[in-house]
């Protein structure tokens, strides 16, 4: 798995969830995990044998508290993750790395974003 794949896409998930997430005072650890969650279930849906072109639809309809505007982060992530090999997908947690990263990246992601 390339880390600087992985890194765009934690990276461009992060911009998508921080701009449909509203600001609060538990900003970071919310997007940060919620950047988890939309990776494991992407991961998740690939290891269930998911048609790549029907993932979005899929976690989108399995979280409903998500909200809707998150569909539209979620196409990096989805690409990146179906360019892995599964057999390789079963030995990582994604979810886990990206809130790792995002935790690590946010004052980058942020400055990113202007803000």
């Amino acid at each position: 798995m390339s880390v600087s794949v992985f890194l765009r896409g934690v990276t461009a998930l992060a911009l998508g969830v921080t701009l449909v997430m509203p600001a609060s005072a538990g900003e970071k650890e919310d997007t940060c995990k919620l950047q988890g969650e939309v990776m494991g279930a992407v991961q998740q849906a690939r290891l269930e044998r998911v048609k790549q072109g029907d993932v979005v639809d899929t976690v989108m309809a399995a979280n409903p508290d998500w909200p809707a505007s998150m569909a539209a982060a979620m196409p990096q992530v989805v690409d990146f993750v179906y360019s892995q090999k599964r057999k390789d997908l079963k030995k990582v947690d994604l979810s886990q790395t990206a809130e790792a990263q995002c935790l690590e990246s946010w004052d980058q992601i942020k400055q990113m974003q202007g803000g």
